[in-house]
């Protein structure tokens, strides 16, 4: 694809344009990944009324989430590697039909187990749709200001739909009932999909060595018991038998796929590349950026309605503020990394992001804190869209063209685990606290600890004052 770097944009580091072409293809590809994480978080706010609908009992709702987040996070690397190996293209389509599909299913459900089966059927579709529809962005825009651009605007999405999620899912909800959300999905899925095959170029590797089967089995077993482990201790707590037999399990299968990988000739994620700082530290960056920003906002949401009363229209107003200065600050990434590169934007934006959590402490029960948390949070996501953008482009940034689905199959991995892991590890201080505001305080403290010590191990990995990123082993001197 011929991208147009006769006329940069005045002020924009020598930042391409993008022809019109371009700019289709990357519409298709940002309206998927916008889809899946509007998908995350636009039934929240229905779960009690789906629940009283479909005659599903406050304790089966959860299921609502995890029958999602399982097969979404759990299949991310087995079809990010299918992608490299037998069309990335196919695949992406596959998985925007069968999104679609499900979300049709789901739209019109009409008891607990179809409606079920429709969420799992997306969760399904969307560990088809979003490693591969990073991949085939970075392989076809290539390495430098144009993919920097196209990753900044798919990073901004990415962040705008969780958020647009949270407002619309209320909206839609009370004037045209929980159905109204499913369908939403379903008409991305319908716009998208007729489009998509006369633009985007197919992809593959050039060889098509044996998927590591051994290697696919133990890694999405592992990921699937991980997920579910702290899917469901974010409402039942760890003591539960099947949280600790699951997440023990998941813990020896992860442990079984990385001794397979080491001894196999096509391993699905090469332990060579993890190896590798900018993949291994960047990563880190990610996961710490994508959990701790979830669990700020999950117990924001908490603290608005809880403690300040606010209804949810007006808790959905405080984050649509922070979903418009997400769009902003998207819209100038490139131009920051660009000038600051992207190690160094990673390190920078944890570091903000830490700092505006920490003035989240300064919360009490005066109607003034709105102002703050409005104020503090929607900063905070701004620096937050720096990491995601900036972690992304460091971590795919020199791996070969015929690895991309393995980088970018981690960096969606990462992102799922993150949005998944953060609010059951710190969430559930601030909900089985005997005041809930102590409790918001103690989450936010160590939330900035742990944002902040990940920025100062992350810019020593990264040897962010040392010049160039390292691409070399993470032992290497």
């Amino acid at each position: 694809m011929a991208i147009d770097t006769t006329n940069p944009v005045p002020g924009t580091l020598d930042t391409p344009r993008l022809s019109t072409r371009d700019k289709l293809v990357l519409f298709v590809l940002c309206a998927a990944q916008f889809m899946v994480a509007l998908d995350f978080s636009v039934l929240n706010v229905a779960l009690p009324v789906l629940g009283a609908d479909l005659g599903m009992s406050p304790s089966a709702l959860q299921w609502a989430v995890t029958a999602f987040a399982l097969p979404s996070g759990g299949f991310l690397l087995l079809f990010g590697r299918i992608g490299d190996l037998y069309g990335r293209r196919k695949l992406f389509l596959a998985g925007l039909a069968l999104f679609g599909a499900a979300s049709l299913l789901a739209t019109f459900a009409w008891d607990p187990a179809s409606f079920l089966a429709g969420r799992a059927l997306q969760g399904l579709g969307a560990a088809a749709i979003v490693p591969t529809g990073m991949s085939l962005l970075t392989t076809t825009f290539p390495e430098g200001p144009a993919r920097d651009r196209a990753l900044g605007i798919s990073g901004t999405l990415l962040s705008l739909g969780f958020t647009v999620g949270m407002v619309a899912g209320g909206t839609l909800t009370d004037a045209f009932g929980w159905r109204s959300t499913m369908g939403l999905l379903s008409l991305f899925a319908l716009i998208v999909l007729p489009l998509a095959p006369g633009l985007l170029p197919e992809s593959r590797t050039a060889d098509r060595p044996r998927l590591d089967v051994p290697g696919a089995v133990t890694v999405t077993g592992g990921l699937l018991s991980l997920i579910y482990a702290l899917s469901t201790a974010a409402d039942h707590g760890f003591a539960r038998t099947d949280v600790l037999i699951t997440l023990v399990v998941g813990v020896l299968l992860l442990a079984a796929f990385v001794t397979i990988e080491s001894r196999t000739e096509a391993p699905l994620v090469s332990l060579p590349m993890l190896r590798r700082r900018t993949v291994a530290w960047g990563n880190i960056g990610g996961l710490v950026t994508f959990s701790m920003m979830s669990t700020v906002v999950f117990v924001l949401t908490l603290y608005l309605q809880e403690v300040l009363r606010l209804s949810a229209f007006e808790t959905g107003l405080v984050f649509g503020v922070q979903g418009v200065l997400s769009a902003v600050a998207g819209s100038y990434a490139a131009r920051v990394i660009g000038r600051f590169g992207p190690r160094r934007t990673l390190v920078g934006s944890l570091v903000g992001q830490g700092t505006l959590i920490a003035a989240l402490l300064g919360l009490g029960t005066g109607s003034w804190s709105v102002w703050l948390a409005t104020a503090a949070v929607s900063l905070a996501s701004m620096c937050h869209l720096g990491a995601i953008i900036s972690y992304g482009i460091t971590v795919t940034s020199g791996v070969p063209d015929e690895e991309q689905g393995l980088a970018t199959g981690l960096v969606t991995s990462t992102q799922q685990v993150g949005i998944t892991v953060g609010i059951p590890l710190l969430g559930v201080l601030a909900t089985t606290s005997d005041d809930l505001l102590s409790g918001v305080h103690t989450v936010l403290a160590l939330d900035t600890v742990i944002v902040l010590a990940a920025a100062v191990l992350v810019a020593t990995g990264l040897r962010v004052r040392s010049g160039a990123v390292e691409a070399e082993p993470v032992g290497a001197r």
